[in-house]
């Protein structure tokens, strides 16, 4: 069993609107703690799946690794005050880049992120434990003898 880059490429904006329909759903129903750092782990493991679906045969690891280093420069570049101006205008630009540095979501990128790079490999060894199934070539002619070489009189 193997997956293609096609069917990743398939399968991450499925993910990522997962992940964003989770944050949304949390958003309606708490308006505390939970809100904001789950917002901000779903935000990386949306990103995570952007990093896959430009990368499909990405390991995982490094999937993860760029996907955590992506979110930390966004959060950092929000010391530059320029999300914030974005952000005042767009909220796209909101959503996407935030509004103010928070040292604690350095944190929490990671638990977003973290937890599917363990997924991505497990299942990345379990597709390479299952043997492909082996496959009879189409118009081969059997063999008559008791061994897999044709004779000479076929």
């Amino acid at each position: 069993m193997s997956i293609t880059p096609r069917t990743v490429r398939l399968l991450m904006p499925v993910a990522a609107a997962l992940f964003l329909a989770l944050a949304l759903l949390i958003r309606v129903v708490d308006d505390g703690a939970l809100r904001q750092y789950s917002g901000t782990a779903l935000y990386a493991s949306m990103v995570w799946a952007g990093v896959l679906f430009l990368w499909p045969r990405m390991a995982p690891v490094p999937t993860g690794a760029i996907a955590i280093v992506f979110c930390w420069l966004v959060e950092c570049g929000q010391l530059t005050g320029v999300p914030a101006e974005l952000s005042a205008r767009s909220l796209v630009a909101r959503l996407a880049l935030g509004v103010q540095f928070d040292p604690v979501d350095l944190a929490w990128y990671p638990i977003g992120v973290v937890p599917l790079v363990v997924l991505h490999r497990l299942l990345r060894a379990r597709i390479r434990a299952v043997p492909e199934p082996r496959s009879t070539a189409v118009g081969r002619p059997k063999a008559l003898s008791g061994d897999d070489t044709p004779s000479a009189h076929s």
